[in-house]
């Protein structure tokens, strides 16, 4: 299993024609419903006649819509949880003026065989250019030490994919697949340009630290029908996961020595802010900045996606 944790590992598979569906944005009224969608809410109730019915919300990149099966209702609920990926059989009605997919049947995919993108908020931008971006800033780094070690992130397959997957947040900024390798993009774009404005930076380090900073999350989220966070996210949280990836890859990079690593490491622990370090304050200038860019990237990408008053 991927380290951007796919849930659902007991799901049945797909047919070859099973990953798609019309966007729910698209239903009328009298259309039949046929896809996989996400799954954000559950409930068995009981109808006024005294018989259970199961009522589901589904949601992909386009809308929701609620969604009942009054028939096997608790056969159906075993079948599936929320937050999973499900293959839904049924009808599109009007109740009470509001569209209402009622099903037929209703269980649990292998998420492997879905396009995440269809069902999950995805980014807009491209995803081949941003690894391209990536790549330039890694190159830009010059210290032979700290470059070996980004490069060790950057030539591991399995790593780039879960990066290129992960969200940044759950609820916050850069909420979806994708947003992290654009968060990460656009600190490390910044972090390239103050260098240029005070060239008494460690450019190298600041680099380093930009593109490493939220390495941890690709450990601390996993990706269903919602994005949630794994144990590991629960018990640990990115900062740590993240210096357990860097000294990881660290340790079969002799050159790179313990006072420079230990600069990188302060900057990932305190680009949230100087709390968790001894003393609760910025060691260098180089984590004061990440602090401020990873702020101000955050910052401005929530206003953009804020309505215009």
């Amino acid at each position: 299993m991927r380290s951007i944790r796919i849930v659902g590992e007991k799901a049945t598979a797909l047919d070859d024609n099973g990953a798609g569906g019309p966007p729910l944005a698209a239903l009328t009224a009298g259309t039949p419903l046929s896809g996989v969608y996400a799954c954000t809410r559950k409930d068995l109730l009981v109808a006024r006649n005294g018989r259970p019915y199961l009522a589901v919300e589904l949601a992909d990149r386009s809308g929701r819509i609620t969604a009942r099966a009054f028939r096997d209702a608790a056969s159906l609920a075993a079948n599936f949880e929320r937050g999973d990926l499900v293959q839904v059989e049924g009808q599109v009605t009007l109740f009470r003026g509001e569209l209402v997919a009622e099903l037929q049947s209703i269980h649990r995919v292998e998420p492997e065989a879905v396009e995440l993108a269809r069902v999950l908020p995805h980014t807009r931008r491209d995803l081949g250019e941003l690894d391209g971006f990536f790549e330039y800033l890694a190159r830009e780094i010059t210290d032979p030490p700290l470059a070996a070690l980004v490069r060790a992130f950057v030539d591991d397959d399995e790593f780039r994919e879960q990066f290129r997957e992960a969200p940044c947040t759950r609820d916050g900024h850069h909420a979806y697949v994708g947003g992290l390798l654009e968060h990460t993009v656009a600190v490390a774009t910044l972090a390239h340009e103050l260098c240029q404005v005070h060239p008494r930076l460690d450019r190298s380090l600041l680099l380093a630290a930009a593109l490493l900073h939220d390495v941890g999350k690709t450990r601390e989220f996993q990706l269903g029908g919602e994005i949630t966070l794994t144990r590991e996210g629960e018990l640990i949280g990115h900062l740590a996961l993240g210096q357990r990836l860097v000294e990881d890859r660290a340790r079969a990079l002799p050159a790179l020595d313990d006072a420079r690593l230990d600069a990188l490491i302060h900057c990932l622990l305190t680009h949230h802010g100087p709390e968790l370090v001894p003393g609760r304050r910025f060691r260098s200038a180089e984590a004061a900045a990440l602090h401020r860019l990873n702020q101000l990237d955050a910052a401005v990408h929530s206003a953009l996606l804020r309505p215009a008053a």
